[in-house]
C-alpha cells in the first residue's frame, strides 16, 4: 500500500500579494492538519486575474524563478510541514514572460518548472498578451508521495496534455485554475463541462485528478467583471468526483488514495498495453492531415 492524501483549495483574490499569499498558506496549513500530503493552490494566486484586459502594466508582475519570495516562502513552508506544493506564479524569463508552475518537494527542494503549453486568448481571457506559449513540454516529477503531473487551466481542455503526463509515469493529475462567467456569452454556463471534461481525463486514463478554481467577483478595466465559480473537485481513477466544492465558499477538500490499488485499476483495464502510437500521428497535425 502506498498511501497519499490530495488537497484541492479555493479561495478569493485580493489586489494585494502578501494577503494572498498568507491566506494560500491558511488553507495549505488546514490540509495539512486534515493528513494532505500534496496540495493544490489555484492559478495565479498572488493576485487577481489581470488578463481580463490587456494592460502593459501587468507585465511588472512577472519576476524570475530564482529568488522568486513567493516561491522562497512556500518552499519554506513545505519543508516545514513536509508536504508536496504545486505553486503557480508568473514568471519572468529573459524577455518572456510565461504561466508557471514550480513543484515544491517535502524537503523543500524546488524539483522544476513547467510553462503553461496552450494559450487562450478571448472575451476575459486574454492571456495571450501576457504570456509567451510555455516551451517546457509536459513534464512529471517524483516527489515524496508519488510521481506527479501539473497542466496549467486552459491545458485541461486538451486530453493530449493529460495522456503525455500519464504516459510519462503520472500517478496524480494536477490542476490549478482560473475560470468563471463567459463575458463573452453571458448565458453560458461552463462549471458542469469544465469538470466532466477533466473527470474524462481521469477515467480514460486511470490517474485521479486534483482541480483547484478560485472563487469571487472581480472587476476588469473596462467595466467587465467576471465572477470565478469555483466548482473545485478531486477525480479518482475512474473519472468519479469524489470530493466537490461549491461555487462561493472558501474550500479545503482531501482525500485519500492508495496508488498501488490505483495501479492495480491501471494495469487491468489495459489501455496502456493495446493503445497503437503508430495510428496516432494526426494528432502531430493542426489541420487533421498526416503528411506522407
Amino acid at each position: 500500500m502506498r498511501m497519499v492524501t490530495v488537497a484541492a483549495t479555493q479561495m478569493t483574490c485580493s489586489a494585494d500579494v502578501k494577503s494572498n499569499v498568507e491566506d494560500g498558506e491558511r488553507l495549505i496549513r488546514e490540509a495539512a492538519a486534515k493528513g494532505a500530503n500534496i496540495i493544490l493552490l489555484q492559478e495565479l494566486f498572488e493576485g487577481y486575474y489581470f488578463c481580463q484586459d490587456e494592460d502593459p502594466e501587468h507585465w511588472k508582475r512577472a519576476l524570475p524563478a530564482k529568488g522568486h519570495p513567493t516561491l522562497e516562502h512556500f518552499q519554506g513552508v513545505a519543508r516545514e510541514l513536509g508536504v508536496v506544493l504545486p505553486v503557480s506564479f508568473y514568471e519572468k524569463a529573459g524577455n518572456a514572460r510565461f504561466n508557471s508552475i514550480a513543484i515544491m518537494d517535502a524537503d523543500g527542494r524546488n524539483l522544476g518548472i513547467y510553462r503553461k503549453s496552450h494559450i487562450p486568448h478571448g472575451f476575459g481571457y486574454q492571456e495571450k498578451f501576457y504570456f509567451s506559449p510555455g516551451d517546457t513540454g509536459f513534464k512529471v516529477w517524483d516527489t515524496a508521495y508519488g510521481r506527479i503531473g501539473a497542466g496549467i487551466c486552459w491545458d485541461q481542455w486538451f486530453p493530449e496534455c493529460a495522456r503525455s503526463m500519464a504516459l510519462m509515469g503520472a500517478e496524480i493529475l494536477f490542476y490549478p485554475t482560473a475560470i468563471g462567467s463567459e463575458l463573452g456569452s453571458t448565458q453560458w454556463n461552463s462549471a458542469a463541462h469544465w469538470q466532466r471534461v477533466q473527470q474524462g481525463h481521469a477515467g480514460a486514463s486511470l490517474v485521479p485528478l486534483v482541480a483547484s478554481n478560485r472563487i469571487g467577483t472581480e472587476a476588469g478595466l473596462e467595466g467587465t467583471e467576471m465572477t470565478f465559480y469555483g466548482s473545485s473537485f478531486i477525480a479518482n481513477q475512474f473519472g468519479e468526483k469524489v470530493q466537490e466544492a461549491d461555487r462561493v465558499s472558501e474550500t479545503v477538500l482531501v482525500h485519500r488514495f492508495d496508488l498501488d490499488e490505483v495501479a492495480s485499476h491501471r494495469d487491468y483495464w489495459c489501455v496502456y498495453r493495446d493503445r497503437r502510437p503508430e495510428h496516432y500521428g494526426i494528432l502531430s497535425s493542426l489541420d487533421g492531415k498526416v503528411s506522407h
